[in-house]
């Protein structure tokens, strides 16, 4: 069995066969460790049915098949190939110069892994990537081979994410892309001038290039789909990206504009921030004392959302003079408070696009309002049954030309009073941990099904 020992002190990794009791179950504990700081998978975006003589489905919307002794679900098997990499990114704990424990899995040990996870009803499918070992092509080879065995030996049609390896040749890109629900090539970090600092093997252009060449797959799988039904799909349910949050100087302003012009010109399905983890000691990077920038990564998503979904565009929440977002405020109601000439806003006649950028006021609330209002005048009490969260609501509209209470129309009287509306973060900052959820350790407690 093999065993790999990364030397350290910068030098060169090794890779030795040596005589190694490890279990399989070990190498997983391993490598689903390292795979805990990759926050770019999701398992929406596919529906497919399953057929006669394969196994598993894949449902838009996620399958939570077990939940941990803490609560959280567990949908896909999220797993490195192996840690081995013979880049040395500074924020990166796989890093060649560090010296840590190494493993590697086989194609055959990670399709068995996965049918027998799903046989157990533990996962819905697979999150796969790795570190990169010999070359790009080399690790793509392996990736490529894992999922043929799935696909094509095991039958599993279960949902598949696979993270691309840039450099790797077009080649082996377009061929596991005929594979998968969905791929994903790392930006890393939101500008050339960081990725140059901090990951001095990786360029901007070998991510971009293969990041084009999934689009372009996917708009020619599109229309031969037209012509052809039967044809086989090309990364069914698209490609995104991740960028690491606050090891480098970049404003949130500098990141939306990244964000934008990736889906304005890479049509990505999603782009993933995560917080910087300091996991090396390297004076290169950032020492917060506070922790990861857990609460500046939650106003990313939230302006994300509005860039998706809500109609605004990135020079529209921050500038150059303003290249931050409030910390107290989210994005939505820091935009409104910045525009009071436009409310309030009567809510029986302001078009959609408008209602949209109400606080308090979501997508679908928005369609809501629209199709009741067809019927008659909605009231606050219809938009409380329709959805419309009335507590941040009511500073910015109106009901058939009334308030719903005696509101000053004032940056500070709102401010004063949206702030004492708790917001309900994804996060406990106070007692937030880093630790990997493992498949294995229930502290004692049987998974629930």
């Amino acid at each position: 069995m093999e065993k790999i020992i990364a030397a350290s002190h910068g030098e060169k990794l090794s890779v030795h066969i040596l005589d190694d009791t490890r279990t399989l179950q070990q190498k997983l504990a391993i490598l689903s460790d390292a795979a805990k700081y990759d926050v770019a998978c999701t398992s929406s975006g596919v529906d497919r049915k399953g057929s006669t003589g394969g196994m598993g489905n894949s449902v838009a919307s996620g399958i939570c098949h077990s939940f941990s002794a803490d609560g959280r679900c567990i949908s896909l098997l999220k797993i490195l190939m192996t840690n081995c990499c013979v880049y040395d990114c500074r924020y990166c704990r796989n890093r060649v110069s560090n010296d840590i424990e190494r493993a590697i899995f086989t194609p055959e040990e990670i399709a068995d892994l996965t049918m027998e996870f799903y046989r157990r009803n533990y996962i819905e499918g697979l999150f796969l990537s790795s570190g990169v070992i010999e070359s790009p092509d080399y690790t793509m080879e392996l990736l490529y081979r894992t999922i043929y065995l799935l696909r094509n030996v095991h039958h599993f049609y279960g949902y598949i994410h696979v993270k691309g390896i840039p450099g790797a040749s077009p080649h082996l890109i377009q061929q596991i892309g005929y594979l998968v629900d969905r791929m994903s090539v790392n930006l890393e970090l939101p500008t050339a001038q960081s990725l140059k600092k901090l990951a001095p093997n990786k360029h901007r252009r070998t991510i971009l290039t293969p990041m084009r060449q999934i689009q372009e797959g996917i708009r020619e799988n599109k229309q031969e789909l037209v012509v052809y039904r039967h044809a086989p799909h090309f990364v069914s349910g698209g490609q995104s990206t991740q960028m690491i949050i606050g090891a480098t100087p970049e404003s949130d302003y500098q990141i939306i504009q990244v964000a934008e012009s990736l889906y304005q010109k890479f049509q990505l399905k999603r782009v993933f921030y995560s917080a910087f983890v300091n996991v090396n000691e390297d004076k290169q990077l950032p020492a917060p004392a506070s922790g990861p920038p857990l609460l500046r990564e939650h106003r990313l998503y939230q302006a994300d959302f509005l860039l998706r979904f809500y109609g605004f565009e990135a020079k529209e929440l921050l500038s150059d003079k303003r290249p931050n977002f409030n910390v107290f405020l989210d994005p939505k109601a820091d935009w409104a408070l910045q525009h009071l000439e436009l409310f309030p806003v009567e809510i029986n006649r302001a078009p959609y696009e408008l209602l949209l950028r109400i606080p308090g006021i979501g997508v679908k609330s928005a369609r809501r309002i629209v199709g009741v209002r067809k019927n008659g005048m909605l009231t606050f009490q219809h938009l409380k049954k329709i959805g419309v969260v009335l507590k941040r609501a009511l500073y910015f509209i109106t009901c058939n030309g009334k308030m719903m209470y005696p509101t000053k129309i004032e940056e500070d009287y709102i401010t004063r009073n949206l702030l004492n509306v708790k917001e309900r973060l994804p996060f406990d900052p106070s007692g937030i941990t880093y630790r990997q959820l493992s498949l294995f350790d229930d502290n004692g407690k049987e998974n629930i099904c």
